[in-house]
Formats: structure tokens, C-alpha cells, sequence
């Protein structure tokens, strides 16, 4: 029985496990939960996952894994070759610490729930919501950069000449900036690895444009 990985197109947290995915050769059967039309509160849906949220991934009809974190450190434990995580508890500590600026920092700030309760509750207009979104891409980013430009492990990417679930959530993280307009130019070391990823086929075939579900045209 085949992986069974509920997802969406846009979404970032399932970029990340689609890209670890494919860097490790594992086939997956993706299926479509629609954010913007609220697909994820139905109860089919919340029977998977009972937070509303994308991704899950079913593994042989078995309980669904949840959060994107959590996934790839099960998918580097399950299939570790090639690894996304260095051999060095430093090094491992370090990959990881990059990877949480974005999944705990940076990117919970301008999720579809966090947007809408903006709207709905807070009473935010659509300029007020959108420079919000901006701010806190940008601060993730900024905090990367921060890292990656001084530090010496720093290499083609991330962490060394391979890349890792560091480079996986900071390709995300710019996925997102590219959906709100942020401007990257200050941000040259973050985005020289982004370069770096996209000439890999994984993080080039799992990006948001290139999904079964995805519009032809997207409108952010």
C-alpha cells in the first residue's frame, strides 16, 4: 500500500515533506485538500487530522503522522539515505536550529487560520493583512541570514555540500516570500542556496507551481 500524503499545492509545510520525498526516492500518493475553499474542516478530513491543518501522511492504512518536522525526522530515521541530517550532534543541533527559525518562528505567523482570523476577528483589511504576512517572512529570512552568512559550516548550502532538512524549510521559507512579494535582495546568502536547491530536480519538481493541483495561473 502506498504512502498517501494529503496535501495542497500551496502549502509550505507539505513542500517540505514533498521535497524530502523526492531527495529520498519515496514514492507517495498525493491527494488534494483544498485550503482556500476550507476542505481541511471536513469531518473526513479532520478523522485524519483533528487540528484542520495539511500535511498528513498515512503509511500503510496506519494512524497518519502530522506536522512537518515531525515527518522528515521520521522519513531521515525510516529511509536514511541520502541523510538530511550531518553524522555530528553539533551539526545535527545546528540543521535543526536553522529548520525551526522557519517551522516554529517564521512560518505559523502567516498560515490560512492565522490570515483569516486577521480578517474576521481582528477586523484587518486586505493591505494591513498582506504587510503582516510580509513581516514575519522576512524576520525568518532575515534570521537565516543572519546565521548562514557568518557562520563557517556554511557551505554550497546550508550546512556543507549537501543539502539537508535546513536547506528543505529555507527553500520553503522563500516559496513564501515569493507569495507575498517580499523583497529577498538584502538577503544574498539565503538566496544563493535557494539557487542551489532549485538546480535539484526534488526541490525543483515539488515546488507549489508545479503540483497536479495547482492553477495554471495563480493568484496569491
Amino acid at each position: 500500500m502506498p504512502m498517501k500524503l494529503y496535501g495542497f499545492w500551496r502549502s509550505l509545510a507539505t513542500y517540505r515533506v514533498r521535497a524530502a520525498l523526492a531527495l529520498k526516492g519515496i514514492e507517495v500518493e498525493q491527494i488534494s485538500i483544498n485550503l482556500l475553499q476550507g476542505k481541511q474542516h471536513a469531518e473526513d478530513y479532520k478523522a485524519i487530522n483533528p487540528q484542520s491543518v495539511v500535511p498528513a501522511l498515512v503509511i500503510d492504512g496506519g494512524p497518519p503522522l502530522f506536522q512537518s518536522m515531525a515527518i522528515l525526522e521520521y522519513l531521515e530515521e525510516t529511509h536514511p539515505k541520502p541523510a538530511l541530517l550531518p553524522k555530528d550532534p553539533r551539526g545535527r543541533a545546528r540543521v535543526r536550529g536553522l529548520a525551526q527559525i522557519v517551522v516554529s518562528d517564521g512560518h505559523p505567523l502567516v498560515v490560512p487560520r492565522i490570515r483569516g482570523y486577521l480578517e474576521r476577528e481582528m477586523d484587518q483589511d486586505e493591505p494591513a493583512r498582506n504587510k503582516w504576512l510580509a513581516h514575519w517572512t522576512l524576520e525568518a529570512l532575515k534570521a537565516l541570514e543572519g546565521h548562514l552568512d557568518k557562520e563557517s559550516e556554511t557551505g554550497r548550502f546550508c550546512h556543507g555540500d549537501a543539502p539537508t532538512i535546513a536547506d528543505i524549510c529555507l527553500v520553503s521559507q522563500v516559496f513564501g516570500a515569493k507569495f507575498f512579494n517580499v523583497e529577498t535582495a538584502g538577503l544574498p546568502t539565503a538566496m544563493r542556496i535557494f539557487g542551489e536547491c532549485m538546480k535539484i530536480d526534488a526541490f525543483d519538481r515539488s515546488q507549489p507551481a508545479k503540483q497536479p493541483d495547482a492553477p495554471k495561473n495563480p493568484a496569491h
